[in-house]
């Protein structure tokens, strides 16, 4: 059996917000039709994901993202890993943002059917652990739209750091 060697990560985000940034990212590239995020910060208070858009989300759009990201949590979808090398990631699995050193070995999460994404972070086990998902504020400026959520997770004792 071959031995996975990946790159050290040197973050330690908190799981529930980390998992639900996967289905944030999907939910957005679905709706908007724009590429997977590039600027994101998250923590177990407060996580913010900024996404490229030429014009901004109406309220109507913004609580459908919310809605969409909850009925995802309720779905219960597993979140499953994948060791592949470099050279075997699915053409429809974006891998522009590897890093030149990224290892040979790699680790693709699957998020039920929905989502699948190059990652090395901290995930919960299913969508369901995430509990629930609240966009607290957004914010529109020259082709960029903010973010700003929060998750309300199901075992908040879990993933005491």
């Amino acid at each position: 059996m071959e031995e996975f060697v990946l790159n050290t990560h040197n973050k330690a985000e908190f799981p529930p917000a980390h998992t639900a940034e996967h289905l944030l990212n999907q939910t957005m590239c679905r709706m908007f039709g724009c590429k997977r995020s590039n600027n994101t910060h998250i923590e177990r208070k407060k996580s913010k994901i900024n996404f490229a858009l030429p014009d901004c989300p109406t309220k109507e759009q913004i609580e459908q993202i919310e809605h969409t990201i909850n009925q995802l949590i309720q779905a219960d979808l597993p979140v499953c890993y994948q060791y592949i090398k470099r050279e075997d990631v699915p053409i429809d699995v974006p891998s522009e943002r590897l890093p030149q050193q990224a290892s040979e070995w790699l680790r693709l999460v699957r998020i039920g059917e929905y989502d699948t994404c190059l990652c090395i972070g901290q995930h919960v086990e299913s969508t369901r652990e995430i509990g629930e998902f609240k966009i607290t504020s957004t914010s529109w400026n020259q082709d960029s739209f903010r973010i700003v959520y929060r998750v309300f997770p199901l075992y908040p004792d879990k993933y005491n750091q």
